[in-house]
């Protein structure tokens, strides 16, 4: 698919475009306001740790490039963007439509995505969904969205 020379370059490229993100990540992450009387570490501690690891990663990127790298076909990357896509509709469909129904139908559509049966899937997507509502809302005290739809 690629020439010689344009496989290393996709790896540079890539390393690259990391670097970037992760140094805005990073600076994103100094600008968080730390009050007076907070715990010691605070919330930096965690992107920091992440961007150091991403910034390591991506110069190794750019240092070392892959020489063969393996691409995947056009299927798997249109499927990667529809499971992609259905996480950002997923995100917004969870106030209007609740934690339960919008997470059935989330892990349904993956399950089908992966190659699973849609029965199959449905099943497991109410199993988990009803799991992880009781866990969160009874037993962990989190308030997880009702729906809208359903007057919550």
């Amino acid at each position: 698919m690629f020439s010689e020379g344009k496989k290393r370059r996709t790896d540079k490229l890539a390393g690259l475009i990391l670097l970037v993100m992760t140094l805005i990540y990073a600076y994103m992450a100094f600008q968080f306001k730390i009050p007076f009387m907070s715990d010691p570490i605070g919330p930096k501690a965690f992107p920091l740790i992440i961007a150091g690891m991403t910034l390591v990663f991506s110069v190794f990127l750019i240092a070392r490039p892959d020489e063969d790298p393996d691409w995947p076909d056009r299927k798997v990357w249109l499927r990667k963007a529809l499971v992609l896509a259905s996480f950002v509709i997923y995100a917004y469909a969870l106030v209007p439509l609740g934690f339960l129904v919008s997470t059935t139908l989330e892990i349904t559509f993956l399950a089908v995505m992966f190659d699973g049966k849609a029965s199959k899937g449905l099943v497991a997507a109410i199993v988990t969904s009803l799991v992880l509502y009781t866990l969160f809302v009874f037993i962990l005290s989190i308030p997880l969205p009702f729906g809208k739809i359903f007057g919550g």
